[in-house]
């Protein structure tokens, strides 16, 4: 493929995803095209297209602050949090009810405390990687920017990487989900991989803590107890497709974002705009026209709904949480 066709390309992607409401993700693309024609293209040639995209790009910055809350959820009282995750927490064992309460936490802003709760969850084999990549969504749920998010969660990965805490293989993969939330906010990551840099990052992490931080650091992994049973992997997802079809007519597909994952349970919020999707959705509704969007691949397959409530509380109030248990074709 040609540079022009190379260019062409990942424009007419870029456009995809903003039509889709994917902002991100096109601001993405819309910045490697640039980067494309600067380095490919003459200035006198590529100054009109560049220009172009740029504007593209102030636009979006638009759209993007019109359903980002620039204002910091309040925190709760240390009994309404508690409240929270006693009453969210469904699971029948105490490790599973465990992790339904800090994601409870999660949909009502309170993310600090949901990160203690996850923290907590780590010293369990079984749900290791799991709160692991639920607390990096949280770094990036509770920031208003994208460079303080990506920064305190870069920083807890290289705090992982020098805790002897995590297999190997269990670091790539977090390595991997990382670099994906990171690229979607537009940044490079620049991660180092499990076996680099150690005695470097092992520094700089004892460098950076505050003898006074709130949340401390795991010990290693030899003074944990674990179950010795992995948890059942499942592909990390990072939106889903939904297309309702109501009698004969099938309508348009609505792209939700993941907030978090469990296993195949995931949580969307469902924009308040999104009046068709909110009216149709109630717990145990089956969807069978669902697409599962992974940095790796696209896949088809349905749903059942688990549960779908209001969002009374914290950055996304007004909205709808939707909670989808997921099933490949």
């Amino acid at each position: 493929m040609g540079i022009k066709e190379q260019i062409k390309t990942v424009l007419r992607e870029a456009e995809i995803y903003r039509t889709q409401g994917l902002f991100n993700e096109a601001m993405v693309k819309f910045k490697y095209a640039s980067e494309l024609i600067e380095k490919n293209v003459k200035p006198e040639n590529g100054r009109h297209l560049v220009n172009g995209i740029t504007k593209k790009v102030e636009l979006l910055k638009q759209t993007i602050s019109k359903y980002n809350d620039p204002e910091k959820p309040p925190e709760m009282p240390v009994e309404i949090q508690n409240l929270i995750r006693e009453k969210f927490s469904f699971s029948t064992d105490k490790e599973s009810a465990a992790l339904d309460g800090a994601i409870a936490l999660t949909k009502f802003g309170q993310f600090e405390r949901a990160i203690k709760e996850f923290k907590e969850l780590l010293k369990m084999e079984s749900f290791r990687l799991v709160a692991a990549k639920n607390i990096l969504r949280c770094y990036f749920a509770s920031s208003t920017s994208s460079s303080s998010a990506a920064e305190g969660a870069v920083f807890q990965y290289k705090e992982w990487l020098t805790l002897g805490l995590f297999t190997p293989g269990q670091l790539e993969k977090i390595r991997f989900f990382l670099e994906n939330l990171l690229r979607e906010k537009g940044i490079e990551s620049g991660l180092p991989a499990a076996k680099e840099e150690k005695a470097a990052i092992k520094m700089e992490v004892a460098a950076k803590k505050a003898p006074d931080k709130a949340m401390p650091a795991i010990k290693p992994l030899i003074e944990i107890p674990g179950s010795g049973e992995e948890e059942e992997e499942f592909l990390d997802v990072s939106s889903v497709g939904i297309i309702l079809e109501t009698g004969e007519k099938k309508n348009p597909e609505i792209i939700l974002d993941v907030s978090f994952q469990s296993g195949n349970m995931v949580c969307l919020i469902v924009p308040v705009r999104e009046k068709l999707l909110i009216e149709s959705m109630k717990a145990g509704l089956r969807l069978n026209n669902v697409q599962f969007y992974s940095p790796i691949a696209i896949l088809n397959g349905s749903g059942v709904v688990a549960a779908f409530t209001k969002i009374s509380s914290g950055p996304k109030m007004g909205n709808y949480s939707l909670d989808l248990k997921m099933f490949t074709n």
